[in-house]
């Protein structure tokens, strides 16, 4: 049986789509990029969105194991208004550092940085230094959308796809007053907009080689009060 759609009915849904995704701040079918199995698999689609914003932890080896694989992968990263980050501990977490760009004091100036570096790079990571309104929020995303970036927030950002927390913090490595510190064991927890659920899943961040390491522990789903949904396997980390 042939079935006809009319073209006014076709253009009704693109209508509606592109409504829907205005209203939403996002792409319905944006490309994603992957990172680190161990986070991507608290990710929706398993990975960073294209044209979308996340806000991150105040964690530098966070920030960095987001943004290893996609400069491994040929990406260009840059990170503004973030004095501290070296190019050592980015390499050691398996940043590419051929492939990154710091802007370490970007000045009052931050937000339009950013906004130019996303015009040409896939991911960029900010730490802003003032807040940033819905109109000034709104602005960059459609940047983002156009360019097909990837925004990472240490802070506060009004249109975010997700948060990544991190929780539970347990470092290792020393005797009764002695030693020094090898690993750390975190709970990453994902908020996400399009998710009610939030996910969690514990790792190593670093691990004894610097980098960052599932726990034998699996991935749990939790309530609003914290209580578990359902349990998913870990992913395992190759290469």
């Amino acid at each position: 049986m042939k079935v006809i759609v009319r073209e006014d009915a076709v253009g009704e849904v693109r209508r509606l789509r592109a409504q829907l995704e205005r209203v939403q701040g996002r792409r319905m079918e944006a490309a994603v990029l992957p990172t680190h199995p161990s986070l991507g698999a608290l990710l929706d689609g398993g990975g960073l969105r294209a044209g979308a914003a996340y806000t991150v932890a105040p964690s530098t080896s966070l920030l960095l194991s987001l943004m290893a694989r996609p400069s491994r992968d040929g990406a260009w990263c840059a990170a503004v208004g973030m004095p501290e980050l070296g190019a050592e501990a980015a390499e050691g977490l398996g940043v590419a550092l051929e492939r990154l760009v710091l802007v370490p004091d970007p000045g009052p100036r931050w937000l339009s940085v950013a906004a130019t570096l996303a015009e040409v790079m896939p991911v960029v990571a900010v730490r802003p230094t003032g807040r940033v309104s819905e109109a000034e929020a709104s602005r960059f995303m459609v940047r983002l959308r156009d360019r097909g970036a990837t925004l990472l927030v240490q802070g506060v950002w009004p249109q975010a796809e997700a948060s990544l927390q991190i929780g539970d913090v347990e470092w290792s490595g020393l005797g009764d007053g002695h030693g020094y510190l090898s690993s750390r064991a975190v709970t990453v927890t994902v908020h996400s907009r399009r998710s009610p659920v939030p996910r969690r899943a514990r790792m190593l961040l670093p691990d004894r080689e610097g980098t960052l390491a599932p726990l034998a522990t699996p991935i749990r789903e939790v309530g609003p009060h914290g209580t578990p949904i359902r349990e998913v396997a870990p992913m395992r980390a190759v290469g």
